[in-house]
């Protein structure tokens, strides 16, 4: 099982740095993975930064119903 995201933290420039539910910490960056029509609104920086941890989803979720995967985000942070 992937693990989940326990915290999120907005570093700048739509970089966030993540921990996970088995300790690892990343940073995530989201300044080119910003695109379809769930994402457009997400280019604006003030939107991005309203992201929150969907407890029951276990992943980032932004209030236009944006979502990302546990398991993209977890092969994504570095």
């Amino acid at each position: 099982m992937t693990p989940h995201v326990e915290a999120a933290e907005y570093l700048g420039a739509y970089k966030l740095r993540l921990t996970f539910s088995d300790g690892r910490t990343g940073i995530l960056n989201l300044e080119h993975e910003r695109w379809g029509e769930m994402f457009e609104p997400l280019r604006d920086v003030e939107m991005f930064k309203r992201f929150s941890i969907d407890r029951e989803l276990r992943t980032l979720v932004w209030p236009n119903g944006a979502d990302l995967a546990p398991e993209y985000l977890y092969a994504a942070a570095a």
